[in-house]
């Protein structure tokens, strides 16, 4: 983190110098929301484009799906994003395989909000449950690693065993709840692509204790056929349907209350208790990391939030005194450290990615593949 004497804040959202890589231009805007804006403008249609493209997707979808049991998979989570999806699903006349990841960190709120949708919308319900102790091995590894992205093990099981499953079951399409209207921005130096299994098992390799034999990873080929949607790579197609609709968090979140018994779990992503305490106490205080400010500054360049009310919400504390303790404790008594290893832990020199085995060159590659493959129409 930089200096106080360097502080800077954007004058149009409430990204500030915390992330080393932030840019301003003559009006004092970063590239953040600058940036957002252009993939906004791109990609969100919440109008006539956006109904048209809709409809085509949910009838590709059920054509897709004629003859088998269900048309697509959809990852529900319990958070308002999938939730929503989840919801809506529904009103499209899709028949959805309805799948729940349990990595063992699930708050109480969000398991009741799975079972009330599951059992309002009348759809059945699948759990793939991690195995456990394979699960806290690789994120013990991953707090001795130091690395900002302490997610990278959650977030790679679910999306290993969401495209394993949906490919098993022959199902084209992966709704996903993603959303630039939530999810425009979020800096890269703040953490790295939870895709680079390279990396994860290297980590594990270094600082874990046991094999892991029930833990799925997805390789390089995996990656490329699942995020580049390549025409002779047949596979998963990732589709965000919240793109193409009007999407306001706080009136989604009414009517799935209204109708479903759906409950707030607070912050953003705090449907994990893991997730909770990392986004809430270790990024600020070991890293400087408020990931707030992406969630909001995401919100204003929507349009959903002014930066006056982003202001007035940073302000809030990250905290509870009384409930982080309590979160604290939760999270070490659950992965077996004691209270000076945890200390221990946070007081870690801090490590990029750059410091451990990746792909990213690799992924950049892809990437850029993608980008030409896309200019000749090849893939979307």
């Amino acid at each position: 983190m930089k200096s106080t004497d360097d502080y800077r804040i954007c004058a149009r959202c409430v990204m500030d110098t915390s992330d080393p890589d932030i840019t301003f231009d003559e009006n004092g805007y970063c590239n953040h929301c600058t940036e957002a804006l252009i993939r906004l403008e791109q990609s969100y249609m919440p109008d006539h484009r956006g109904r048209e493209k809709l409809e085509k997707l949910v009838e590709e979808m059920r054509r897709a799906g004629k003859g088998r049991e269900y048309d697509c998979l959809i990852g529900l989570s319990g958070g308002v994003d999938s939730s929503w999806l989840t919801y809506k699903s529904k009103e499209w006349g899709l028949r959805p395989l309805v799948f729940h990841v349990d990595a063992g960190w699930n708050s109480p709120i969000a398991e009741q909000n799975v079972r009330r949708l599951v059992a309002h919308l009348g759809y059945e319900l699948h759990t793939w449950t991690v195995d456990r102790e394979e699960m806290h091995d690789v994120q013990r590894a991953y707090l001795k690693s130091a690395l900002a992205n302490q997610d990278v093990p959650q977030d790679h099981l679910f999306f290993a065993v969401l495209f394993r499953t949906a490919a098993k079951m022959g199902l084209r399409y992966w709704l996903s709840g993603f959303n630039l209207v939530t999810e425009s921005i979020l800096p890269r130096a703040w953490g790295y692509t939870a895709m680079d299994s390279r990396q994860l098992k290297s980590i594990h390799k270094r600082f874990g204790t046991r094999p892991l034999r029930h833990f799925p990873t997805l390789d390089f080929l995996d990656y490329c056929k699942f995020y580049n949607d390549i025409p002779f790579f047949p596979s998963v197609r990732a589709v965000t349907p919240l793109h193409w609709m009007p999407y306001d968090v706080d009136e989604a979140k009414a009517v799935l209350h209204r109708e479903a018994g759906w409950e707030n779990y607070g912050r953003k992503h705090s449907e994990s208790r893991f997730t909770k305490l990392i986004q809430n106490y270790y990024l600020p205080v070991k890293f400087g990391y408020d990931k707030r400010r992406a969630h909001l500054s995401s919100l204003i360049a929507s349009g959903r939030m002014t930066r006056d009310e982003a202001l007035r919400s940073l302000e809030e504390p990250l905290y509870d005194p009384d409930e982080l303790r309590a979160d604290i404790a939760f999270v070490r008594e659950t992965l077996g450290l004691s209270a000076t290893e945890w200390e221990s832990l946070m007081a870690l020199p801090n490590r990029t990615f750059r410091e451990y085995p990746n792909w990213s060159g690799l992924i950049a590659s892809a990437r850029k593949v993608k980008i030409f493959l896309r200019k000749l129409g090849v893939v979307r």
